[in-house]
């Protein structure tokens, strides 16, 4: 199933759903794509950025989502990505919650900031608007980056 951010030629945006992208294409060519809103068959695709929905398949199956990475270059890239985290934002261990929302309610600096917050406390914080991610590779962060 593909997602496609669609904008009619009175830029009303909206989403359509297709089977494949040349599902899309015929659709389009065959003025079967209407807006929703003035329906207007004049559409075109938006740019748009892939959407993975790992986090909600590890939630569902109880297991995370994990690699085995048997070439070096694989390695290296997971410790640049390691260290572009360490590098570019705080550890503010436990206090990641509250600090997340001072951030995002302009209490504190804005910045990019890491540390440790259970399943719950970061769905609180998504259900507030404040966007949180899985930090990838967080056992590298524990220790010396070499």
């Amino acid at each position: 199933m593909k997602v496609f951010d669609l904008c009619c030629d009175q830029e009303h945006t909206f989403e359509g759903w297709f089977a494949s992208g040349d599902d899309f294409d015929r659709q389009l060519s065959a003025d079967m794509i209407e807006c929703p809103v003035c329906t207007s068959s004049d559409v075109r695709k938006l740019l748009s950025a892939p959407r993975l929905n790992l986090v909600n398949a590890a939630e569902s199956s109880g297991k995370e989502p994990v690699a085995m990475p048997n070439d070096e270059s694989m390695r290296s890239m997971m410790l640049q990505i390691a260290r572009h985290i360490a590098v570019n934002s705080e550890d503010v261990g436990e206090r990641f919650p509250e600090e997340a929302r001072r951030i995002h309610y302009d209490e504190a600096p804005k910045r990019s900031i890491r540390g440790m917050a259970s399943k719950e406390e970061a769905a609180d914080l998504k259900d507030e608007g404040i966007e949180v991610m899985p930090v990838p590779f967080a056992n590298l962060l524990k220790n010396p980056l070499q």
